[in-house]
């Protein structure tokens, strides 16, 4: 199967950065869109970022003109770099790929296990 590990999470103050980096392995065939969601305390999972094999991007209302990812195809990498933190970014950041497997037949959604980031002064 795949795995999506994701580091970089952590406490900050508002205005500081983070850089969340998530890498799969396993039985890649190749990585269609790859993305970041987040869920913050009582609330819903939401869209933050994501980003297809061409490097196409789409980014959540919330985080636009503040955050963007990016990708290293040969590393099967996705990142998110997150500049002015907010509290309101307070969450679980949660990793997404959608990856063709084995042979390449067929496509499912994978999610890492998630990241805490907390912004805070």
């Amino acid at each position: 199967q795949v795995q999506l590990v994701e580091s970089g999470g952590g406490l900050v103050q508002p205005g500081e950065s983070l850089r969340l980096s998530c890498a799969a392995s396993g039985s890649i065939f190749s990585i269609n869109h790859m993305g970041w969601y987040r869920q913050p305390p009582g609330k819903q999972r939401e869209l933050v970022a994501v980003i297809t094999s061409d490097g196409s991007t789409n980014f959540g209302d919330s985080v636009k003109g503040r955050f963007t990812i990016s990708r290293e195809n040969a590393k099967n990498t996705v990142y998110l770099q997150m500049n002015s933190l907010k509290p309101e970014d307070t969450a679980v950041y949660y990793c997404n790929a959608h990856v063709r497997v084995g042979t390449g037949k067929y496509t499912y959604s994978f999610w890492g296990q998630g990241t805490q980031v907390t912004v805070s002064s």
